[in-house]
């Protein structure tokens, strides 16, 4: 069993890519701890193909090669906060309509390919510099969940529930930016993207 993560920093944290083993030391790490014990006979494959500062056109160019000419049996994706962070933090526009047009066809891509797509959706907490940053971001986020409701097998919500804990816990708990999720962040992803996970393990 072959599972490739792929996306941005969230799911590169720091892995080593000259290693192919690297698995960073985020949810995808976390997955693999998780994963093994419970699977104690079955051979379980992670990947982690995550690039920090990656953009949704981003991963689309390299879908071939870091995901479909791999094989494996599930891809899961976690993309698109940098496509409206690198707005406010460079000036860089985004067009949610070419985000619709790329972010299908990559999930249309991996689907084309016969594989398992589990969608990993993107986050934003309620950091003071960053709060700006909402509206836009709500925008993106109704594109996602209407595509990968429409291609993925699975769509994962983060957003609702990290912001929905940020009400009674300081939302550093989970991410000291905003952003970037800290060990118990990632913690909660893997906990949540685990179910999705084991429905198609066989």
């Amino acid at each position: 069993m072959k599972i490739v993560f792929i996306g941005d920093s969230i799911t590169d944290c720091e892995r080593d890519r000259t290693d192919e083993n690297s698995l960073g030391n985020g949810f995808v790490k976390i997955l693999s701890d998780k994963l093994r014990p419970i699977y104690p006979d079955m051979d379980i494959q992670l990947i982690n193909k995550g690039i920090s500062g990656n953009e949704v056109c981003d991963v689309l160019a390299r879908v071939n090669k870091d995901v479909i000419d791999l094989k494996p049996d599930t891809a899961v994706v976690m993309i698109g906060i940098n496509n409206v962070l690198h707005q406010y933090k460079y000036g860089k526009q985004l067009d949610l309509k070419q985000f619709e047009r790329d972010f299908t066809e990559l999930l249309g891509k991996i689907k084309d390919a016969g594989i398992t797509l589990i969608v990993l959706e993107p986050f934003l907490m309620p950091a003071p510099d960053k709060l700006r940053m909402r509206p836009l971001f709500n925008k993106e986020l109704e594109i996602i969940h209407r595509v990968a409701v429409d291609i993925a097998d699975e769509f994962v919500a983060y957003d609702e529930m990290f912001n929905g804990l940020s009400e009674s816990i300081r939302y550093t708990e989970y991410s000291m930016d905003g952003v970037h999720p800290t060990h118990r962040g990632s913690r909660l992803i893997a906990d949540t993207a685990i179910k999705a996970i084991r429905k198609h393990l066989v």
